[in-house]
């Protein structure tokens, strides 16, 4: 009897192969960072309700429409996060098919650790308080709207916990941020979006 027991519940575990990691093998976890890391339970998490994770950006949030930022909800931040900053750029520029540079549209840093997302459209004044924002590659701050001039690029938004506040770094660019959270990074998750213009 305990044999068959044992066969049994063999049996019912690959029938259901799945249940692991909540989805269809080879597919994408809606709204979820695209870090397997970030899947484990209580791991930072980054989502949004404008786009599926991996999948294509609504036309609202580039240049062919309102070109306002998406909306941004996390969890998962880990206890002894002093800040959270996060970066959005496209490692594609200018074309997916020979990419020459990462092309930066959003930097923010000492977001509050105790805070869920970012809404829709963020500007300056909409900032949790205490936050500071960088310079994207177009010299200036705020968010910029994806534009690909060809292809289908990838648009990678990455949040990272960090185990201090950062002092004012005066708009910095994306390298000078890497550098001032060298050795302060708890964790990340990455949330990617695709999109390709019709011309």
């Amino acid at each position: 009897m305990r044999t068959a027991g044992l066969l049994v519940v063999n049996a019912l575990l690959l029938l259901a192969p799945g249940v692991s990691c909540g989805r269809e093998p080879g597919g994408a976890m809606p709204h979820a960072s695209s870090s397997a890391s970030a899947h484990a339970k209580g791991a930072l998490q980054l989502h949004s309700p404008d786009f599926r994770a991996d999948g294509t950006l609504p036309a609202a949030l580039t240049c062919d429409g309102a070109g306002r930022s998406p909306a941004l909800e996390w969890s998962g931040v880990p206890t002894g996060a002093r800040s959270l900053a996060l970066v959005v750029d496209d490692p594609d520029a200018p074309d997916p098919a020979a990419p020459q540079r990462t092309w930066v549209h959003w930097v923010l840093y000492d977001l509050p650790p105790d805070g869920k997302g970012l809404p829709a459209g963020a500007t300056a004044a909409q900032l949790p308080a205490g936050a500071r924002e960088g310079r994207n590659d177009w010299q200036r701050s705020g968010f910029g709207a994806p534009c690909p001039p060809k292809g289908r690029h990838r648009y990678v938004h990455t949040l990272y916990a960090l185990d201090t506040v950062l002092p004012d770094l005066h708009g910095p660019d994306k390298a000078t941020l890497v550098q001032a959270m060298e050795g302060h990074v708890l964790a990340q998750a990455r949330l990617v979006g695709t999109y390709q213009r019709v011309h």
